[in-house]
């Protein structure tokens, strides 16, 4: 868990407002006891997770693809080759959504716009050294040209949703 209690305090906002403004028919799936609180969400989502990426081409054309997410700070963080469609229609048009599912146990639904985390030209941000450790320690040091072949975003959600059904199924 790498989040700080403030940042569990605005995720936990965040869950709680996305419900409310919800449709009845979302509202009458994900209830108390069919979803997670933020601090159990974040004990659950360790580690790479694989997320069902959505952009949008420039054609106003959805595009779906995998990318490699990591939950943290209570966002999600995903990196692609620079080269990569999805690279060029998030620096364009920055609106995406991402899933992930873990069969029927587990899905975190978020909305949101991505920041580019290390552009290529100019500054990267703030917390980009922390966040390339923790992406070198996962991957390794020499696993990429850090700088040259990927690039890494943020989620910022807007809205996100969680649907779980049993907790203790997904922490034992």
């Amino acid at each position: 868990m790498h989040e700080t209690p403030e940042e569990l305090k605005e995720l936990q906002a965040l869950l709680d407002a996305s419900l409310a403004r919800s449709t009845p028919h979302l509202r009458s799936i994900i209830r108390g006891e069919s979803t997670l609180t933020a601090e159990q969400l974040t004990q659950v989502l360790t580690g790479m997770r694989t997320l069902a990426l959505s952009t949008v081409t420039a054609k106003g054309e959805p595009r779906i693809s995998g990318v490699d997410g990591h939950f943290l700070h209570g966002r999600w963080l995903f990196g692609t080759a620079r080269d990569a469609a999805k690279a060029r229609h998030l620096a364009a048009r920055p609106a995406a959504s991402a899933a992930y599912l873990l069969g029927e146990d587990l899905g975190v639904f978020t909305h949101g716009e991505v920041e580019i985390l290390n552009p290529r030209d100019g500054e990267p941000a703030a917390d980009w050294p922390d966040l390339l450790a923790y992406l070198q320690d996962h991957y390794g040091q020499d696993a990429f040209d850090w700088e040259k072949d990927v690039v890494y975003f943020r989620l910022r959600p807007r809205w996100m949703t969680v649907y779980a059904p049993d907790f203790g199924k997904l922490v034992s």
